[in-house]
């Protein structure tokens, strides 16, 4: 079975907080947030948000579950704060789609449910830029299932397609092999679905801790062509040479998809997640890379994962995930 809620409840709404006053000088997120359905969707420039409650992934890879109620803990930590230019002013509303939830264990049928949700929010006229707030890992499958459809579906002629390109900032690269999908697996799976299609997938990485990725996941990179800069590497370069990196991908591509795994972050930063990192890059190198994303103008979906809110502390996680949301959807609503 598969839960789609819209978060329409007052009571149980995490879309509430702070009310300084009305009008664009006191916009906050939760006083300019709409809620959608696909029978109402958004008119007019908007910034889309939908939810994927879903750990299953997570527990199918073994780690620690509770990324199921990210979502809820996203929004409220986006809930209070600021908006500014042209969300503030409504110009470009803010929609939120609601959730698609994992019910037990069927991952496979939530993430068709989910990528469906996501290929109609990329559609809707006037989408600036989708937003989907994970769960694990594995919500990653679902945007690019969402994507395709989006883009022209199974089948399509490649030489028609739009190039497209997924950008992933983590510590881990995902592609594990296993005889079900998990929270490790969906680049391994998109480069797999892509080949069947007759085309390669463009995936790149920033933040690879090498001590969290074994040789034979370093040499399935390779073999797939996989652009990549380990955490060492990304503090190295700092802002600026990140920033390059993340032009210089999506110079090559027509349509860019994001995807954020918090445990990039160092542990104090984001505690909150299913694997905490002993080094991680630093949050302003991480900042610099969400924003180089959006000013490409190319970026149509991101996604944000991995927040576990019950192994958050002070919701640290929370609030960092909040400020690279707020990041993107401020530059893509210009």
């Amino acid at each position: 079975m598969v839960g789609v809620n819209t978060v329409s409840s007052t009571e149980r709404s995490p879309w509430q907080g702070r009310v300084d006053g009305e009008g664009v000088a006191h916009a906050r997120w939760h006083q300019r947030v709409s809620l959608v359905s696909e029978n109402q969707p958004p008119k007019g420039p908007h910034v889309a948000l939908a939810g994927f409650a879903s750990h299953e992934g997570v527990r199918r890879n073994h780690g620690r579950v509770g990324a199921a109620e990210a979502p809820a803990a996203l929004r409220s930590a986006l809930a209070s704060m600021a908006l500014h230019g042209s969300l503030a002013s409504g110009e470009v509303a803010l929609a939120d789609w609601g959730d698609v939830a994992t019910i037990g264990e069927a991952l496979e049928e939530a993430q068709a449910a989910m990528g469906s949700l996501t290929a109609t929010a990329l559609g809707t006229e006037g989408n600036r830029l989708t937003l989907v707030l994970g769960g694990g890992h594995e919500t990653a499958w679902a945007s690019y299932l969402g994507l395709r459809e989006h883009l022209g579906g199974e089948g399509s002629d490649a030489c028609r397609l739009p190039s497209w390109g997924v950008l992933n900032l983590d510590a881990h690269f995902d592609l594990r092999s296993a005889p079900t999908p998990t929270s490790g697996t969906p680049f391994l799976q998109m480069a797999e679905a892509e080949a069947a299609e007759g085309r390669s997938l463009n995936y790149a990485v920033l933040g690879i801790a090498e001590p969290g990725n074994t040789r034979a996941l370093f040499e399935t990179a390779d073999a797939l062509g996989v652009e990549y800069r380990t955490d060492l590497e990304c503090l190295e370069m700092g802002a600026e040479g990140v920033a390059r990196f993340v032009e210089e991908f999506a110079a090559r591509i027509d349509v860019l998809y994001l995807t954020i795994d918090l445990d990039v972050l160092p542990a104090h930063t984001a505690p909150g997640v299913s694997a905490p990192a002993a080094l991680g890059v630093d949050l302003p190198i991480i900042v610099a890379a969400v924003r180089a994303a959006a000013r490409t103008g190319k970026l149509s979906l991101m996604d944000i994962v991995e927040l576990n809110p019950r192994f958050d502390v002070d919701g640290r996680t929370a609030k960092s995930a909040a400020r690279l949301v707020s990041e993107a959807a401020h530059i893509l609503a210009r």
